[in-house]
């Protein structure tokens, strides 16, 4: 009631003390790990060490030598090997999963042995968190991820093992960079102050002035690594004049540039106007793209519409490779056209023809393509635009940490239902693969024929990037009838004692009737009770006969009698259980309906049960004359 009234809001501009340990990142971590106790115990996990550390072994071989010599041996490991092409292996690209040596392959096995044996849905979150936090450390360390094909992302891959191949392209660059920047480092005189150390010119005022040192390559993504006043170098050497004279003038480099990042000369081309030997640059590689990016561009293309202005913006985002092409060609020849860089870059552009010269010589001069002389062509706006800058003082086409960071975080938010969306495909693969290695075993032609089925099957349902869940179930369901066959066929052999059997025509006849039955609903026993393969079906009878005519142990101690009693009982058994029932077939070939019809023929069946009877007749008349 005394208080001023005026002072009523000062708590909320005020700054109020607050204890640093309740803000500390410690402080934080300990109380969550206090709620997560409550609700299960510190040492309770989904998988154990034992299992967690095998797994992660099995996907990452090179882990190994973590417990030996630590991680600098991962450097030298290799990326993942070409095997042999074979029908089998290039399964995958109709399947749309992964190479069946890849890491993504070997994940997908992994997780389903987790989901059947070892945790269940937990495990597999466990299992992968792990793998995500494997991930990131290769990442951060220049490690690069075994199981995985040097290059690009595979596009005829599923997306996951395309994601997996991005992050390694990232470490690859990362690395290669970092190396870099320790040669520069090294390369130095000691008297070097570090800028402009990796440029060259008339004095050291001038160095500073042109250019960063290798050292300026930074992660971030606003910073461009170019020249940092090239226009004023360049005034100096007529360009500005150049460009008011002609289109071809117009074009031409300085001569008296530094030439930078060659890679080696051309060995055929020279260049037009000072006649020097062309040379290759060293060029930024092209950035590497999945099928999520490839699509995510295409509608921001597609976005722009179709006028003019639209289709010039969509040019010139097109056109980022050119340019940085461009720029890394004038750095390497000074004093160029754009015809030398056509006769190098696009060969076909550059037409040359062999005239007569006023001296009756056979000489051969050129010209661009017409394309090449549209106005306004994206070619001739670009190479007035691009700056003699070498491809490592160039912005970098590929941002690695940004696409690094992109796919480390696309990994971390799945979920254990969109992994195993992911992974579905590598599973089927897997699947089909078993059942060939298997059916190879047992040499079965209607399972050779349901494969073929299957993988027809699966390359249409699975190149759709979310195919239906009812026609997965198909596939599966089509698998699962495959394994069946095949059991059944190892059960049939196994009881008729194909392998066991020593003579080689019996041999022949039990593996053929092995066969019809898996093939045929109905099979005849060749030599009835006393063939080979009667005989084994009569000694299963018998076998299944006496299993069911013994009592349990404690009911036939209870029973009283003496032994020949029993023996008797035993004797009693008949070979054939009782029958369910009988059936009478009649058949016979009778001229019908006249005696000089043609003979055709009839059948006539009967069975007869505890609970009914049936007849049923098929009967065929010569319709020719009736």
């Amino acid at each position: 009631e005394v208080a001023d009234i005026t002072h009523a809001l000062s708590k909320l501009t005020e700054p109020a003390p607050v204890p640093i340990h309740k803000l500390s990142v410690t402080n934080m971590v300990h109380s969550a790990k206090k709620k997560i106790r409550k609700h299960r115990g510190i040492d309770e996990s989904p998988l154990n060490n034992e299992v967690l550390n095998t797994i992660l072994l099995f996907l990452f071989p090179d882990a190994a030598d973590k417990l030996a010599d630590g991680f600098e041996s991962r450097t030298s490991t290799p990326a993942g090997n070409n095997p042999p092409e074979n029908e089998d292996y290039n399964l995958f690209s109709q399947f749309k999963s992964a190479p069946s040596d890849s890491l993504t392959y070997k994940l997908a096995l992994c997780l389903c042995m987790i989901n059947f044996y070892h945790g269940g849905v937990k495990g597999v979150a466990h299992l992968w968190q792990e793998f995500v936090l494997e991930m990131r450390y290769r990442w951060e360390n220049n490690y690069l991820v075994p199981g995985l094909a040097n290059g690009p992302p595979d596009l005829r891959c599923c997306l996951l093992h395309q994601k997996l191949q991005m992050l390694n392209c990232c470490i690859e660059r990362k690395k290669a960079r970092d190396e870099g920047k320790r040669g520069s480092v090294s390369d130095r005189s000691p008297g070097d102050t570090g800028k402009g150390a990796d440029h060259s010119g008339d004095n050291a005022d001038k160095e500073k002035e042109v250019g960063k040192s290798w050292e300026s390559w930074s992660d971030s993504e606003e910073e461009f690594f170019e020249c940092l006043s090239d226009t004023e170098d360049l005034k100096g050497n007529g360009q500005e004049n150049g460009k008011k004279g002609g289109a071809k003038e117009g074009n031409k480099e300085p001569v008296n540039l530094k030439p930078e990042g060659r890679l080696h000369p051309h060995g055929k081309l020279t260049l037009l106007h000072p006649g020097e030997p062309l040379y290759i640059p060293i060029t930024q590689e092209p950035a590497p793209m999945t099928e999520d990016l490839l699509e995510e561009q295409s509608k921001v293309l597609a976005k722009l519409g179709t006028s003019a202005e639209g289709a010039h913006l969509r040019a010139r985002m097109q056109s980022a490779c050119l340019l940085s092409d461009m720029e890394s060609f004038k750095a390497a020849n000074p004093g160029c056209c754009l015809e030398d860089f056509v006769r190098w870059y696009s060969p076909r552009d550059y037409i040359e023809e062999e005239v007569v010269d006023e001296k009756g010589n056979i000489v051969i001069k050129g010209e661009l393509s017409a394309r090449m002389k549209i106005p306004s062509n994206m070619w001739v706006e670009a190479w007035e635009t691009a700056k003699p800058v070498p491809a490592r003082r160039q912005k970098r086409l590929f941002d690695d940490t940004r696409e690094a960071e992109k796919v480390l975080h696309y990994l971390a938010v799945q979920k254990p239902a969109d992994l195993a969306r992911h992974l579905l495909p590598c599973i089927i693969h897997a699947a089909v693969l078993k059942v060939k290695e298997e059916e190879a075993l047992e040499d079965i032609s209607s399972v050779k024929k349901i494969i073929k089925q299957i993988i027809s099957h699966s390359s249409k349902v699975l190149r759709f990037p979310n195919p239906e869940d009812k026609k997965m179930e198909e596939i599966i369901a089509q698998i699962m009838s495959v394994e069946a066959i095949i059991a059944r066929a190892r059960s049939l052999k196994a009881k008729f004692g194909v392998e066991k059997c020593e003579n080689k025509e019996e041999k022949e006849d039990l593996q053929r009737f092995v066969n019809c039955l898996l093939d045929q609903p109905e099979v005849s026993v060749i030599g009835a009770g006393r063939g080979p393969a009667g005989s084994i079906i009569h000694k299963l009878f018998v076998n299944a006969q006496r299993v069911s005519a013994v009592p349990p142990l404690d009911e036939e101690l209870r029973r009283s009698g003496s032994s020949e009693e029993r023996r008797l009982n035993a004797g009693a058994v008949s070979d054939f259980p009782p029958p369910t029932g009988r059936e009478v077939i009649l058949r016979t070939t009778v001229p019908r309906p006249a005696p000089y019809s043609k003979p055709l023929p009839q059948r006539m069946y009967s069975v007869l049960t505890k609970e009914d009877f049936r007849l049923a007749g098929a009967f065929s008349a010569d319709t020719t004359f009736f």
